[in-house]
């Protein structure tokens, strides 16, 4: 029979190794506003902080926090990832954000909720998920 291995899952939290890191090597730019962008898929969930213009500033997703799996989908992932990015936006100096919510995932409040739980003003919230008006020509009928 042998010795039974015990492998133990970690219960869904964080990587701390992992959010240690990428605090670490946040840009130290200054940014006194900026804009989010949240995209929110079934999943995974992906947080960019831009500054006005457009370039990237800081940027975090369920995937580089250490989910895996069907867990990067989840709410709580989404919202560990928003309390990540607010912590960057934090460093950088940032007041103020616009906040472009784009997908229908389940993360998409909730990384919204964790960004602004760090104290940082939304000024405008926006839903840009893309619609389809009429998609592809469809297959033909199939024949039996």
């Amino acid at each position: 029979m042998g010795k039974k291995r015990i492998i133990r899952k970690s219960g869904g939290s964080v990587d701390q190794g992992l959010k240690s890191r990428s605090l670490a090597r946040t840009s130290k730019r200054a940014l006194a506003s900026g804009t989010l962008h949240i995209h929110a898929t079934y999943n995974n969930t992906q947080v960019l902080l831009t500054d006005k213009e457009g370039n990237a500033a800081a940027w975090s997703s369920s995937g580089a926090l250490g989910f895996s799996g069907a867990k990067k989908g989840t709410p709580f992932a989404a919202a560990k990832v928003g309390e990540l990015v607010g912590d960057k936006a934090i460093l950088m100096g940032v007041k103020e954000v616009d906040v472009v919510i784009r997908g229908v995932g389940a993360g998409r409040e909730s990384a919204l909720r964790g960004f602004v739980g760090k104290g940082i003003e939304v000024t405008r919230i926006a839903d840009d998920t893309p619609v389809p008006h009429n998609g592809p020509r469809p297959r033909k009928a199939r024949r039996i």
